[in-house]
């Protein structure tokens, strides 16, 4: 797969459909994201977000639509539940470029933080460890847990450990970072801590995607937000366009009932 140039779309999912046993959990959505990008995907629980999010580096494959990264379309092969990728050096390219951070961490347990850290770089691009020892620590000190690099993830708080996730996810030099609910597990303290890190990587101009509960995390940093409602876009465009003046009805009672949730959390 080329590298993405800078005033082209880095990743396309186009008319994405994904279906379990007959169940239709997206129907036909398609999002752009160019690079330095953060786009966020809003919505309730059980309306395809994160489904959405894992077809975009296939831990979910879909069983129709295209995806485009740095250009190219992945190739396909069988149709609908048979779909498969067709081109094996496609999909490793596509999740060596594409990082992912997850809800529930999913840190090695056998594993120091530093050595979560460089592990993939390591085994996967064939980095040296050494200089990835180096790589790592100073990845660590960017998400502000330095000192946790020869703990075990057991030692570390929820927060340390996303931070930890982040820090692996960039030791990848992924063109994109996929974050998937990144501070739902977390207490509002906590949340705080991680909430500041990705704030940071936003105004580093990296190009993100993210699925959040966090609204106030959404109109602070995306350059795009969608709306999906039932598996579908049910509104989208520029942060300040939907919070300020949201057209849905489905919208406008979403962001309602969050504005109550979060007032409620504050308290």
């Amino acid at each position: 797969m080329s590298s993405p140039n800078q005033n082209d779309d880095i990743l396309e999912l186009r008319n994405i459909h994904k279906s379990y046993d007959g169940l239709a959990v997206l129907r036909g959505v398609s999002l752009s994201a160019k690079p330095g990008t953060v786009t966020s995907i809003i919505g309730s629980s059980g309306s395809g977000k994160s489904t959405w999010l894992r077809c975009a580096n296939l831990l979910e494959t879909c069983q129709a639509g295209d995806i485009v990264f740095g250009g190219e379309p992945l190739r396909w092969h069988g149709e609908a539940e048979e779909r498969r990728p067709a081109n094996n050096a496609q999909v490793r390219a596509l999740r060596q470029r594409i990082a992912m951070v997850f809800q529930q961490f999913n840190l090695w347990t056998h594993m120091t933080i530093l050595d979560n850290v460089i592990e993939a770089p390591v085994t996967v691009l064939g980095k040296n460890r050494e200089q990835m020892r180096e790589i790592g620590r100073s990845l660590l000190a960017k998400v502000g847990i330095e000192d946790k690099a020869d703990a075990w993830p057991a030692m570390l708080s929820g927060g340390q450990q996303q931070r930890a996730a982040i820090a692996r996810a960039l030791a990848m030099e992924p063109d994109v970072i996929l974050l998937d609910e990144p501070t739902s597990a977390l207490d509002p303290e906590l949340e705080a801590e991680v909430v500041e890190v990705i704030l940071q990587l936003a105004r580093d101009g990296r190009t993100m995607i993210m699925v959040t509960h966090d609204m106030q995390l959404v109109r602070d940093i995306s350059d795009q937000v969608i709306f999906l409602h039932e598996g579908q876009i049910e509104e989208q465009g520029e942060s300040a366009q939907l919070f300020d003046a949201p057209k849905s009805p489905r919208l406008k009672q979403f962001l309602r009932s969050s504005i109550t949730i979060d007032n409620k959390s504050a308290r």
